[in-house]
């Protein structure tokens, strides 16, 4: 089985000895997938990351195929995609958590969100699905905690700057950290914590017979602000304008307030602090600047 080397550098670098051997069992995986569930056919798609990702037909039905290193991530998303049962998401059809097999409906035409031109449309296409997201499952018990990744666990990752730094910051700018550190503690007093999808950007928002849908989520219990975090950095890498992707933040910041009735600076705020986690996330290694460029210019919003 050929794979692309970009999606062999991202298992071993993450996954370490785990990911050896995920690489090496993976054409066993597959058949052993394909076997359980009735495969055939199955293509792996062109732009693999951190999950072997393959479209199939199961009989005459058109479906996905998902295998990963078993981890708590991938441990989450399935809860959540049962959860959401395709309610603003792509629909879960099996499930092998041990194995780290995931079966899931194939979304037609399949277009990303991030392929519209006009920005207005994608905010409110992607604010359609979100609200899907927000209301299922709503006057139902919230799922248990311990299924799912803390919002909070992802966030207690920024203290390690100033321990890497021995104090400092680095190339994290102080007065952004500080002033997210400030502010951190006013955002998790949000006692409305629910489920959210935790990766929502216009990469994972797909065009279907269902409407737009999205795929991948994480699957984290937190405050819904932080679904706004993802979206404002995305498409990844399209403006290093600073002029220009502060007009466009400015504009969906409109356009967020107007639907969600939101406080504009509430939505800064989980901007900003998402663009400074991004940033720490990807460091050293990754495309950490693009991210850190987006802080600097939502730390001069008003």
């Amino acid at each position: 089985m050929e794979l692309p080397a970009a999606f062999i550098q991202n298992i071993r670098s993450t996954f370490e000895g785990r990911g050896e051997k995920f690489l090496a069992d993976l054409p066993a995986l597959v058949e052993e997938a394909s076997a359980s569930w009735g495969l055939s056919g199955v293509d792996p798609v062109p732009n693999l990351s951190y999950n072997f990702v393959a479209f199939a037909k199961r009989g005459g039905e058109n479906v996905v195929l998902k295998i990963g290193v078993p981890h708590r991530e991938l441990h989450s998303e399935m809860a959540a995609l049962k959860w959401f049962d395709g309610d603003g998401v792509c629909k879960p059809l099996e499930t092998d958590e041990e194995k780290g097999f995931i079966l899931l409906e194939r979304l037609r035409p399949g277009a990303m969100l991030a392929e519209l031109e006009d920005d207005d449309e994608r905010t409110r296409i992607a604010l359609d699905v979100m609200e899907k997201l927000f209301h299922t499952g709503r006057g139902d018990p919230a799922p248990a905690n311990d299924a799912f990744i803390q919002l909070t666990d992802w966030f207690g990752e920024l203290k390690d700057i100033r321990l890497q730094f021995e104090g400092g910051t680095g190339p994290f700018p102080k007065e952004i950290l500080e002033r997210v550190e400030s502010f951190l503690p006013g955002l998790f007093a949000d006692e409305d914590i629910r489920l959210i999808h935790g990766d929502f950007h216009h990469f994972n928002i797909l065009s279907s017979d269902r409407g737009w849908l999205a795929i991948d989520p994480k699957g984290v219990m937190g405050s819904a602000g932080y679904e706004i975090g993802p979206l404002m950095l995305n498409p990844w890498g399209s403006l290093m304008d600073g002029n220009r992707l502060k007009v466009q933040t400015l504009r969906r910041v409109d356009i967020i307030r107007e639907r969600l009735g939101w406080e504009r600076e509430r939505i800064i705020q989980w901007s900003l602090a998402h663009a400074i986690l991004s940033a720490w996330w990807d460091f050293p290694h990754g495309d950490w600047s693009y991210p850190l460029h987006c802080a600097e210019v939502f730390s001069k919003l008003k």
